[in-house]
């Protein structure tokens, strides 16, 4: 057992989970040596004149490390922060039913519902471009005093001000476009060779190339950015003299505002093979259509001589296109829920948050993009208010309907607060009953001064209990999203959330501001507080722990919704491992995968891309697995018995899954009943956690509960990789 790249071994392949493992953590040791990979990812060994590790002797470890692939930098986990509601628009079209007949439908409601985010970012800035400082703070001398890099505008033309402040929505435009379309690595060098794939949709993870259909959606997302741009600034000049020249512009970028819909209504279309460059040159051109219109706006906004109605508290025409915006996303978040819920397998146990999965995420997505226009909108509007009472300032100050959107978000997260109590509450006893079941089962007859340890065990194995809870509060947090974003349409009667509460619930206005102060600033705190995670992510391997579990999740599915989203590190790591097990069983070894958490995950879409000569000299041992648990409630369409029992079939059932009571995110992958001929029913092994509850000789203290925490130092997992290796037979 040493660092020497020889042949003939047997090779325990680890592979951790979420939040980045250390590879001397996963090895057991001090030192380890890179044999193969780069810094981003790569493969480990122990050096040969290291300490010998913890395993089992006479197998090889090694173990890949791909905790850099999601994130990587602190510049680039910031922009996963920004960037957090298109990757969660991006994974809600994993997440559709399991149905055949769904797939169209719901991905181009996903498609649509991602395009709005798009449209809502670009009204969010050009709401702080031009309706902010061009139309209101330009015509204040109290938001212009001292203002020198602004107050050289403020004599101008009104078209002249729009003209030239369009330009910083158009140059926000452009910097999105450029980041997405400039790779962050490029995955070409890991494509796994072309072998055959299982039948099942999860071995295309990380063997699709997504990159031609990811070009045809930026293509339609930065040409309904741009038509975004045109609208606004069409709709300004419209409201005040709707000229031949103005109607012809609207007309025009009214068609690419259509077209973008269409080509994402369309899956059959847009999804077509890398090799069909028709659609990819029509999409391009569309672009390039949009931003030439852009510009034509632009320049007849400048040029036009038709007077403007100065004296409007606001920029004419935005706040009804973000209200329409608004009642656009409502009617698609209710039609999404309509198709879900008549598509979801009844026969399931309720299927994937009650079929609603998809609509879940893309409800938190439209959720989190609003919150984030609306507090883009906010802290603009503060500094350049300076603080001044109403009217002193920018006049009446933002748009009613990100007041709205601001109070509809703090109310669906503040009653999501309170129904959570109430499931904690209600779901206790319940809870707590089936753990004492399970302490009573596994510790019988312990002594007197075992009972607070025995307490805790339970109280853990309770709150590992509470995971399937947690389906409701994202189904009810999805629905309160929805009723929000129909209230936001309010502010097109010029009202504000305070003075309808007095009038007509009896609430005091005064609250209802000091809610919406509070709820503005709370958004403020959670974008500060992942901006400094993000930071400190890297730093802090405990801290990386939590902070990573959002990143390292979400970006495991290639982009198929949202352009804009974090690249997917799997079209890197499952074509990599696939290279390396290919390469090892080939030279003569034979291969026992080890995957803790997510790393299941991913082993799982490798194995299937294994072909059956490799196949047959591989094992798998699986470790605090979400596969069942989480990954088939809520992805039912990419994982499933089928493909579990295809995995299985593929290395000839030599797979042993190990999973703890205490644990909130791994658990069983095959159910519990079935014959015992079934080879899936000796997958499963449980492990009693913790190992006993009274302290051991020559210890302060009684053994640790493990609950999520890998257990390769474990008594249990050395006898599993020593029965898979003996399984696989001499090499």
């Amino acid at each position: 057992m040493n660092g020497r790249d020889t042949s003939g071994d047997i090779i325990e392949l680890r592979v951790h989970g979420v939040s980045g493992a250390g590879t001397d953590q996963m090895l057991g040791l001090q030192q380890s040596a890179q044999v193969a990979g780069d810094r981003s990812g790569g493969f480990f060994r122990i050096r040969p004149s290291g300490p010998a590790p913890e395993g089992v002797p006479g197998v090889t470890l090694e173990a890949y490390r791909w905790g850099d692939l999601p994130s990587g930098t602190v510049a680039r986990t910031l922009g996963l922060v920004f960037l957090l509601p298109f990757m969660l628009a991006n994974v809600a079209i994993w997440m559709r039913p399991a149905k055949p007949g769904s797939e169209a439908l719901v991905k181009s409601l996903c498609r649509v519902l991602a395009l709005m985010l798009t449209v809502l970012y670009v009204l969010a800035v050009a709401g702080v471009a031009l309706d902010l400082v061009a139309w209101k703070c330009l015509t204040s001398s109290r938001c212009l005093a001292g203002r020198s890099w602004l107050s050289w505008l403020s004599g101008q033309r009104i078209g002249v001000r729009l003209a030239v402040l369009a330009l910083v929505p158009a140059a926000a435009i452009a910097l999105v476009w450029r980041l997405s379309n400039r790779p962050g690595r490029s995955f070409e060098a890991f494509r796994a060779p072309d072998e055959e794939l299982g039948g099942h949709r999860l071995s295309a993870v990380g063997k699709w190339d997504a990159e031609p259909l990811v070009g045809r959606l930026r293509s339609v997302h930065v040409a309904a950015a741009f038509a975004t741009l045109s609208t606004v600034l069409l709709a300004a000049r419209a409201t005040n003299s709707a000229s031949a020249a103005t109607l012809t512009l609207a007309v025009a970028t009214g068609v690419v505002l259509t077209a973008c819909v269409g080509l994402l209504c369309t899956p059959a279309l847009i999804d077509r093979a890398p090799t069909n460059t028709r659609l990819d040159t029509i999409t391009r051109t569309l672009r390039a259509i949009a931003v030439i219109l852009a510009a034509l706006a632009v320049f007849h906004v400048l040029t036009s001589p038709e007077p403007w109605q100065e004296g409007q508290h606001a920029l004419p025409g935005y706040e009804a296109i973000l209200a329409g915006l608004c009642i656009s996303q409502t009617a698609l978040l209710v039609g999404f829920g309509g198709v879900l819920l008549r598509h979801r397998d009844r026969q399931s146990d309720g299927g994937p948050l009650f079929g609603l999965g998809a609509l879940a995420i893309s409800a938190i997505a439209i959720s989190v993009a609003v919150a984030y226009s609306s507090e883009l909108v906010f802290r603009v509007a503060d500094f350049l208010d300076r603080n001044l009472p109403t009217g002193e300032g920018i006049a009446a100050g933002p748009p009613e309907a990100y007041t709205w959107a601001i109070f509809g978000f703090f109310r669906s997260v503040l009653l999501t607060t309170v129904v959570a109590g109430l499931v904690v509450l209600f779901s206790r006893p319940g809870r707590y009953r089936a753990a004492a079941a399970i302490v009573a089962r596994d510790y019988p007859d312990r002594p007197a001064e075992a009972l607070p340890r025995l307490r805790q065990v339970r109280d853990a194995i309770a709150k590992a209990l509470f995971t399937e809870k947690l389906v409701l509060l994202a189904v009810v947090f999805a629905c309160l999203t929805g009723v929000g974003m129909a209230t936001t349409t309010i502010g097109l009667l010029e009202v504000i959330p305070s003075n309808v509460a007095e009038r007509y619930v009896g609430v005091p206005a005064d609250v209802i501001t000091f809610g919406i102060a509070l709820g503005s600033w709370k958004i403020a705190a959670v974008i500060l507080a992942l901006i400094i995670g993000g930071i400190f992510a890297y730093r802090t391997v405990p801290f990386r722990r939590h902070v990573g579990v959002i990143w390292d999740l979400g970006t495991f599915w290639p982009r198929a919704a949202h352009p804009f989203a974090p690249p997917c590190y799997a079209e890197r790591a499952v074509p990599e491992l696939t290279r390396r097990i290919i390469y090892l069983v080939e030279r003569g070894d034979t291969v026992v995968l080890t995957g803790h958490s997510h790393g299941s995950v991913l082993l799982a879409a490798t194995v299937l891309q294994l072909p059956p000569r490799i196949g047959a000299r591989v094992a798998l041992l699986t470790h605090g697995s979400p596969l069942r648990r989480l990954y088939a409630r809520l992805f039912p369409a990419y994982i499933d018995d089928a493909v579990l029992r295809e995995i299985g079939e593929r290395i000839g059932w030599r797979w042993v899954n190990l999973w703890r009571d205490t644990d909130s995110i791994g658990g069983r992958i095959f159910p519990t009943h079935g014959p015992t001929s079934d080879p899936a029913s000796r997958v499963d092994r449980r492990q009693r956690d913790p190992i006993d509850v009274v302290t051991p000789p020559g210890d302060s203290v009684p053994p640790p509960i493990q609950g999520h925490w890998p257990c390769e130092s474990d008594e249990t997992f050395t006898d599993a990789v020593r029965e898979l290796a003996r399984r696989l037979g001499p090499s």
